[in-house]
């Protein structure tokens, strides 16, 4: 596996209150939460002002220790970080990785020309194909905030055979990936739920399953929503796949 600071990696195939809230600023954020905190099985809605621009978000415990947490809110995602050095934004690329509308679209000019030079060092598996569908890559973020950039392909709902099958395959290889390259923090989009198509209610189902099969493996993972109603279809969707 390729060092993501070299260019490119590849993936196949009792209870607790909130302790303390404290916030701190570095170079790529005006600010940013640093917290403490110990969870219960429930979800914990603070106000934040951090990464994502978001108005809110809501907390899950993904470990039974509460070192780990999901975490929803609404936001822009290309504005989002933690610490600018461990975190990482997920782009829902196609399979050239070159760009184009949507959320990648906006990744790739949020980040400047060097994203699209840096894919282009991607090596093809097949003329045109960079990333396969349920595939996952990383570059540097270069402009952005967060200091990396997994791109992954999500299904086109009604042309896969299986999109669930793909879908996760998707999120599970942006977290193999994230965790190969030592990210603590990773956010994610709504993948495959724009122009592919996929209903927002199974597209939760999907993420949130994929991401309880990590629970250990990160300090936060972060779901930046930018429609209010796919943001109320996660948030519901955690509250049952969460609950213990």
């Amino acid at each position: 596996m390729t060092s993501a600071f070299s260019g490119v990696a590849v993936a196949q195939g009792p209870k607790l209150l909130l302790r303390s809230l404290r916030f701190c600023s570095n170079s790529h954020a005006s600010v940013r939460n640093c917290r403490a905190f110990a969870m219960d099985s429930s979800s914990v809605r603070v106000s934040s002002s951090n990464g994502g621009g978001g108005d809110g978000e809501v907390r899950f415990p993904l470990s039974s220790a509460a070192s780990s947490a999901l975490v929803i809110q609404k936001g822009d995602i290309t504005k989002w970080s933690i610490d600018g050095s461990t975190d990482a934004i997920v782009n829902p690329a196609n399979e050239r990785m070159l760009g184009g509308g949507g959320a990648d679209g906006a990744i790739h000019r949020a980040a400047g020309p060097e994203l699209v030079q840096a894919c282009l060092k991607v090596p093809e598996v097949r003329p045109g194909i960079r990333c396969p569908t349920g595939e996952a890559r990383i570059t540097p973020g270069f402009k952005l905030p967060a200091s990396h950039v997994i791109h992954t392909v999500g299904p086109i709902y009604h042309a896969d055979n299986n999109p669930a099958a793909s879908l996760a395959n998707a999120y599970r290889n942006s977290l193999k990936v994230a965790k190969e390259n030592s990210i603590q923090y990773i956010a994610f989009p709504a993948i495959s739920c724009g122009v592919y198509g996929y209903p927002y209610d199974e597209a939760a189902t999907v993420a949130i399953s994929s991401i309880k099969e990590f629970p250990n493996d990160f300090k936060e993972v972060h779901f930046v929503l930018f429609l209010p109603e796919i943001y109320d279809t996660w948030v519901n969707k955690a509250k049952e796949l969460l609950k213990e």
